[in-house]
């Protein structure tokens, strides 16, 4: 099986031009080709000789897969079902809104964080996606020249695959990449130390925690990976950062009526976050089934924000979208009836 180049770094692809004694100048001009032209095959990277083009092909393809279907909700919100080389195929979303284009994409086949509520972790975990794999989400839907944002909120936890997801970020954001600005880049996670230290210190994207309860007792029920990663731990960690300038953090809360819904929570919430410069945003739940709780009644979700709002947390109420295609936050999953 041949190796992808699409992944590779400008420093893996100079190795790689190295090792077949291909002029130095080469490493350049197939990341253009691979991050800035888009081509999918070698031979399309018309600057390379032929016997360059040759040479690199019998080791290595461009690499990346076409979605297998699209899924489109009435609300204009898509859904790319792609095959990957753990054998489980992911899910990738695209949230059109106005001027904005934004992708949810995953970084994992499945999970092992085990949230209770969410769809992707009930199909247990299939592995990692390489970086390659990540990208391709990008590279292979027809919008891919209109996207003004990537998220990494979709199937995985991005922290659990630090490495991969990583790499992504860095071509997505460097000149021999993208070249995109951090700044249209969110990567979201349940607070997995101490990789969370290392995507902090290595990446100026945006950060986005998923909260859904203040109290460590009370969030464990929920999400069993807070016994290995207290939230106060977490919160420690993310106030020892600036986000007082080009990055930003921000902490989902998904709303539960009943559970996490009270002033008891959004008074726990306003001493956790107070002085963090920051933004929360509450998502209503999307009901899964064989599980016993609903979202909260609208009014309750509006009287929680201006609660918040009105202490100095900056709270927005995001809206749900593509949940008729089962696109929404906590739905993905490529194995159905689970």
């Amino acid at each position: 099986m041949k190796k992808w180049l699409l992944g590779c770094t400008q420093e893996e692809l100079a190795q790689i031009t190295e090792r077949l004694s291909l002029p130095k100048y080469t490493a350049k001009q197939i990341a253009h080709w691979l991050y800035v032209k888009k081509v999918n095959q070698i031979d399309k990277m018309s600057n390379l000789s032929l016997a360059t083009r040759e040479k690199l092909s019998e080791e290595y393809e461009v690499g990346g897969f076409a979605p297998i279907t699209v899924t489109e909700s009435a609300d204009g919100t898509k859904k790319y079902l792609f095959p990957s080389l753990t054998g489980v195929e992911v899910e990738a979303v695209l949230i059109p809104d106005s001027e904005r284009a934004t992708l949810c994409v995953s970084s994992q086949a499945g999970c092992r964080m085990g949230c209770r509520f969410c769809m992707t972790g009930r199909m247990g975990f299939g592995g990692d996606l390489t970086t390659g794999e990540i990208l391709s989400q990008i590279m292979n839907i027809q919008e891919r020249d209109a996207l003004t944002n990537i998220v990494f909120m979709g199937m995985g936890e991005p922290m659990d695959n630090i490495r991969n997801v990583l790499k992504a970020t860095e071509i997505i954001t460097s000149e021999q990449g993208f070249g995109w600005s951090p700044k249209r880049v969110t990567v979201s996670t349940i607070g997995v130390m101490p990789h969370l230290k290392t995507f902090l210190d290595s990446s100026k994207c945006h950060l986005a925690l998923s909260l859904h309860n203040p109290f460590n007792n009370e969030r464990v029920e929920f999400m069993p990976m807070q016994k290995a990663w207290p939230l106060d731990e977490i919160l420690q960690l993310i106030k020892s950062y600036d986000f007082t300038g080009q990055r930003r953090v921000s902490f989902e809360y998904i709303m539960f009526s009943g559970w996490n819904d009270s002033k008891r929570h959004a008074d726990a919430l306003i001493r956790m976050l107070k002085g963090l410069e920051c933004r929360v945003n509450l998502i209503r739940f999307h009901e899964i089934p064989n599980f016993q709780y609903t979202t909260s009644p609208m009014h309750i979700i509006e009287n929680f924000r201006d609660r918040l709002n009105k202490f100095g947390i900056v709270t927005t109420i995001r809206a749900s979208r593509g949940e008729d295609i089962l696109a929404a936050c906590g739905m993905l999953s490529s194995k159905k009836g689970i």
